[in-house]
């Protein structure tokens, strides 16, 4: 009975955890209300969404599986490679071109990829997962460098036409269905994430975080668990990448190159891992100094935002939302509920 009892509390504690609290549904509600507050920011703010979409994809392998790694932005050029081909051999007719075909084979392409290498950062320290992931990362853009005939090279791919959204919305130049298009698709897959880390899978992944040897210990399918969370976070990716690639019509080494997943780890770092939040406000904050900096200083904005960083790091636990988590449990600690465990993990 104990037994029974104690899976009823869990699977309720599940429950509750899943469920949106109003901060939550005003976050949303306040990123649908940039379309009307900022209209000639959409192009902007369509960025900030996909680069936010980025930085989810390696809270869910940093967060909350504890996998340091650098080769997320090969599954971003991956997936807007693949959209951005799509579209160039549709040729602007559905159903090739058509966007939601171009996600769904974003995905495939950066799953089966991230599928492929998982195996390599099973084993090893962090260091050693760091190395791996960064030497497949650097491979893949070699690659998209090498092959020409394919990728355009340097050149960039070129003639890449994409099909009205269910034959209907056609991408405009001033960026209005390209915010609306990114906001759905990012709170799409915002909520499957979502829903993957409030279930007891979720769950598997803090254990296996907290650790490994434990966890298999107590019969936990540890490298299973590792391999889906890779994968799931490269089909992400890859999603965030085909996202670029059909509201810009274009792709570049510049998408699969090292810097997008240095930038999309800052990102994480600045608004904090394994909220799932942490990559929207960091992405938010990181545009936003980038701008202000860059027009204050444009030729050193990069000191100082490393300054800022690094007195992040040094001075606030969590980044941005282990500040408001602090300040919430010391002032309000009855607003949103007891903290989730995958923070203090």
């Amino acid at each position: 009975m104990s037994a029974s009892h104690s899976a009823q509390d869990m699977q309720q504690t599940l429950l509750k955890q899943a469920r949106w609290k109003w901060p939550e549904i005003l976050f949303w509600l306040a990123l649908a209300s940039l379309y009307v507050l900022f209209p000639s920011k959409l192009s902007l703010l369509s960025e900030i969404l996909i680069l936010a979409l980025l930085a989810l994809s390696i809270d869910l392998v940093l967060g909350f599986a504890g996998i340091v790694t650098l080769g997320q932005g090969a599954f971003f050029g991956l997936g807007a490679y693949t959209a951005a081909l799509m579209g160039k051999w549709g040729m602007g007719t559905a159903p090739l071109s058509d966007p939601l075909i171009g996600l769904i084979g974003a995905a495939l392409v950066s799953g089966l990829v991230g599928f492929a290498t998982s195996f390599l950062v099973l084993r090893g320290s962090d260091l050693t997962r760091l190395m791996v992931t960064l030497g497949v990362a650097l491979m893949i853009e070699e690659l998209a460098n090498k092959l020409k005939w394919l990728t355009g090279g340097s050149d960039g791919l070129q003639g890449v036409l994409i099909a009205p959204i269910l034959g209907n919305w056609d991408f405009d130049i001033f960026g209005k269905v390209s915010f609306v298009y990114c906001y759905v698709v990012v709170f799409v897959m915002f909520v499957i994430a979502r829903q993957f880390m409030h279930a007891p899978f979720g769950l598997s992944l803090l254990a296996i975080k907290g650790n490994p040897l434990r966890a298999r210990a107590i019969g936990l399918p540890v490298n299973e668990r590792l391999v889906m969370v890779y994968t799931i976070a490269a089909m992400m990716a890859g999603v965030a990448g085909a996202l670029l690639a059909q509201t810009t019509q274009f792709a570049s080494l510049d998408m699969v190159a090292f810097h997008r997943s240095a930038d999309a780890l800052l990102i994480l770092i600045f608004g904090g891992a394994g909220y799932l939040y942490g990559g929207f406000v960091g992405a938010f904050v990181f545009r936003v100094m980038q701008d202000v900096l860059g027009n204050i200083t444009p030729q050193y904005w990069q000191f100082w935002l490393g300054i800022v960083l690094l007195l992040l790091v040094l001075f606030i636990r969590g980044g941005l939302l282990g500040l408001l988590r602090h300040l919430r449990d010391r002032y309000a600690p009855n607003l949103m509920g007891p903290p989730s465990s995958s923070r203090e993990s």
